[in-house]
């Protein structure tokens, strides 16, 4: 019996350790790490030197403009050394930037922006670069981008004329702010309610 419980201790010490940690997934703005929460608790917990971290990833995103938010993966190893994956920006902020927008839709059925198929095309050639989406054709990832636009409220046209597209965002700005103090004024109003 005894032999048995021996051999069996120096079996579980020859298999290797299986590492159930899961893989940190956080959006980090361009060339902006900082130890500050919410990005530098999670390190923490992760026991990572965070100050490595920070000036590791601030120097892997130099050559990108500041403040574009970057979906990055992070592995931890045993011995507090990470692997950093950096994807591209999300499909929305692409989006977003060829609409020239800053916010989606507010309502539903409400069109935000649009663009054109040219535009489409070259933000799936971008996106279909990221490791998730390798093994992706361009038509799927098309098709994929195409229901994010519709997500967003961006519609996706042939051509835009400048003049008239130029004029849809002045109202929609215009529209923006009104929906924005109605906002304020319903939080005002609350606010007076509870006093």
């Amino acid at each position: 019996m005894s032999k048995t419980m021996g051999r069996m201790k120096m079996g579980r010490k020859l298999i290797e350790k299986i590492d159930h940690s899961s893989k940190l997934r956080v959006d980090i703005p361009a060339g902006m790490a900082s130890s500050a929460p919410p990005l530098g608790s999670q390190l923490g917990q992760r026991n990572i030197n965070i100050e490595n971290f920070c000036k590791d990833f601030n120097k892997r995103t130099a050559n990108i403009k500041e403040g574009i938010p970057l979906p990055c993966r992070v592995k931890v190893h045993s011995d507090r050394t990470y692997d950093l994956v950096i994807h591209k920006p999300p499909t929305t902020y692409y989006l977003k930037q060829a609409a020239g927008i800053q916010k989606g839709r507010i309502k539903k059925g409400e069109v935000a922006g649009k663009i054109t198929l040219k535009h489409l095309y070259e933000i799936a050639k971008i996106k279909i670069e990221d490791p998730p989406n390798a093994l992706l054709t361009l038509e799927r990832m098309c098709e994929l981008i195409i229901g994010a636009a519709r997500t967003c409220g961006i519609e996706i046209v042939r051509d835009i004329d400048p003049v008239e597209y130029a004029q849809f965002l002045k109202d929609r700005e215009a529209a923006i702010a009104e929906y924005q103090e109605q906002l304020r004024l319903a939080k005002e109003s609350k606010v007076l309610r509870t006093n």
